[in-house]
């Protein structure tokens, strides 16, 4: 998190930016000290109960009364071209069909809707803006991940709906992928794409800019 917002910091000439996790304790704490009126970004796929209870509360607890949070990095603005452009430019330099199959994979949720909803409204965009045979499969929900690929033919390849490469991304996925035979390409987390911290740097300086007018 950190290397990431040394990253957005280039796109924002004089600005301060920090990253920071809610794993670590004090973390979180210790990154706001000190930044009362900070634009809170969460670096998360979705909202749900991390964004929406978490860490407002975890927020609130360091001191920031009314924290600015923008929505998550899933419903960034700028995520469907991310998405559109990744999708596209891979399967370009892959030499993949303009109608192979892509899995859009994506942790899921037996508890919450939040993941699968988030996710299944970039499938639907990738379906409309591109000619790919778009599919979810799910880490913790039906339609599992497993079973998606394992029905899936023809050239086709996969991308991970995720923010990171940690956990699921770098030994669910592919084992997933391995034990339904699927031979494709598993592409890096979108959450890991260069394009990323312009992305986030972009929403940032659109929400000052709104906010100063």
């Amino acid at each position: 998190m950190q290397a990431l917002a040394a990253r957005v910091r280039m796109w924002l000439p004089g600005w301060e930016v920090r990253g920071t996790t809610l794993a670590l304790p004090g973390a979180l704490e210790g990154a706001v000290k000190g930044m009362p009126d900070a634009l809170i970004y969460p670096f998360f796929m979705a909202e749900g109960w991390f964004t929406r209870s978490q860490l407002p509360k975890r927020l609130r607890a360091a001191g920031i009364d009314q924290p600015l949070q923008l929505p998550a990095f899933g419903h960034d603005p700028g995520m469907e071209g991310l998405l559109r452009d990744v999708a596209t430019e891979a399967a370009h330099e892959l030499g993949l069909p303009d109608d192979a199959s892509l899995i859009l994979a994506a942790h899921g949720s037996q508890v919450s809707p939040a993941s699968s909803q988030i996710t299944e409204e970039m499938a639907q965009m990738l379906r409309r803006d591109t000619g790919f045979k778009v599919t979810t499969g799910y880490v913790e929900q039906e339609p599992f991940l497993e079973d998606v690929a394992r029905q899936t033919k023809g050239p086709a390849f996969c991308l991970p709906f995720f923010a990171t490469r940690a956990g699921h991304v770098s030994e669910d996925l592919p084992q997933a992928l391995k034990a339904a035979g699927f031979t494709g390409p598993l592409l890096p987390a979108i959450g890991e794409h260069p394009d990323c911290a312009r992305l986030i740097a972009n929403t940032l300086l659109r929400h000052r800019q709104r906010a100063a007018a």
